[in-house]
């Protein structure tokens, strides 16, 4: 004897039905905000970018101090655009690259700018070779990174990064300016061996520390909260100071973990080995 063919209840089919509906719904709701939720990293990039562009007219205009400044501001961008993008689940390839452009400007160009006009500049010709080859270092730093990301692990940094070195430019003017030095010709005299150093560390293979790992949702030792809320108030106390002090600190982490005979760990590419 045939069977008829199973028939869905018609409350089942029903459901069926309203679930499909909600399901475009949400889609049509959500499509949109997580287009939105791009924007906001793209809109603190392009705030950076803008802060770096800033730093190249203040530094033209000898306006130093006023320069390292909007190079802190890019500074303090650049660290949070990625930080939302990742939180939001928003990173896109077009961020990562609107990211490397605007740290060519804001780290790049900009500190090679305020160190030429305010250190450099009496040297004359040699002021643009030092300076300019700081912003290939930087370049090659950048282009180096967005081609390895990849494959080195997220807890070490290959070489100098491009916003540690143009933290330490702005630091060195804001502690220069904060202490009211006035040696022009000393400046100069330092500032060449700085900016080489400085550039030859950004294409180095120093391993440095990378605070990207760092979850903030997850609990912390009372030690580090102690430590972060004394730097907090040192940068409120003293903020020209303490900027060039932790600068320091971290150009500084980068050989200390070299001469203490750590190397950067290279992931295994699954392409390569295919």
């Amino acid at each position: 004897m045939a069977t008829e063919p199973f028939q869905e209840p018609d409350a089942i089919a029903r459901l069926r039905v309203i679930s499909g509906r909600l399901l475009e719904k949400r889609a049509n709701v959500v499509g949109p905000l997580r287009r939105g939720v791009l924007i906001i990293p793209a809109t603190i990039t392009s705030l950076g970018l803008l802060a770096g562009f800033y730093s190249l007219i203040l530094s033209t205009d000898a306006h130093f101090e006023s320069a390292a400044v909007m190079i802190a501001v890019a500074f303090i961008c650049d660290g949070l655009d990625g930080r939302i993008a990742r939180l939001s689940r928003s990173a896109s390839q077009f961020g990562v690259e609107l990211d490397s452009l605007s740290d060519v400007v804001a780290f790049g160009a900009a500190p090679a700018t305020l160190v030429y006009s305010w250190a450099l500049r009496p040297l004359g010709a040699p002021a643009v070779v030092v300076s300019g080859l700081y912003v290939v270092a930087a370049a090659l730093r950048l282009a180096r990174f967005n081609v390895q990301s990849t494959i080195v692990e997220k807890r070490r940094f290959v070489g100098l990064p491009v916003p540690g070195a143009a933290a330490m430019i702005a630091g060195v003017v804001l502690a220069y300016s904060y202490f009211e030095f006035s040696s022009p010709r000393a400046l100069c005299v330092t500032m060449v061996p700085v900016t080489l150093a400085l550039a030859a560390l950004m294409v180095s293979r120093v391993p440095y520390p990378s605070f990207k790992g760092i979850d903030l949702r997850h609990t912390a030792p009372l030690e580090l909260m102690l430590i972060v809320l004394l730097v907090v108030a040192l940068l409120l106390a003293m903020p020209q100071f303490t900027t060039f002090v932790l600068a320091t600190i971290y150009i500084l982490s980068g050989p200390c973990l070299w001469l203490r005979g750590e190397r950067i760990a290279l992931k295994t590419d699954p392409a390569a080995s295919a």
